[in-house]
């Protein structure tokens, strides 16, 4: 499995953006994190073994619990891309044929 090229960026420590989570919702460790955030434990561990990026549901989620900004928590994991994009079959409306009825 190829690594998702913003693991690879310079600058990107998905570690910074966790520990700053846990100080500011004032918990122990990242299983109390993985709670908060309602995510299973493993999910945290493979973003701080960079072996997956944050993703946009769980940025959210992150804004969500925190009141931070999607900015500020980009910034907080040294995101400096300019952009998110999305896959083109991602927010793609299912053709008709391919819709259920």
């Amino acid at each position: 499995m190829d690594k998702h090229p913003l693991v690879s960026q310079e600058g990107y420590d998905p570690n910074h953006l966790l520990d700053a989570l846990i100080q500011k919702l004032g918990l122990k460790n990242d299983a109390a994190l993985s709670r908060a955030l309602e995510v299973r434990p493993p999910v945290i561990s493979k973003i701080r073994h960079r072996t997956l990026p944050v993703g946009a549901s769980l940025l959210i989620r992150m804004h969500e619990v925190t009141d931070l900004s999607i900015r500020e928590l980009r910034e907080l994991m040294g995101d400096r891309r300019k952009r998110m994009r999305i896959s083109e079959a991602d927010g793609r409306p299912k053709k008709l044929e391919e819709e259920e009825i």
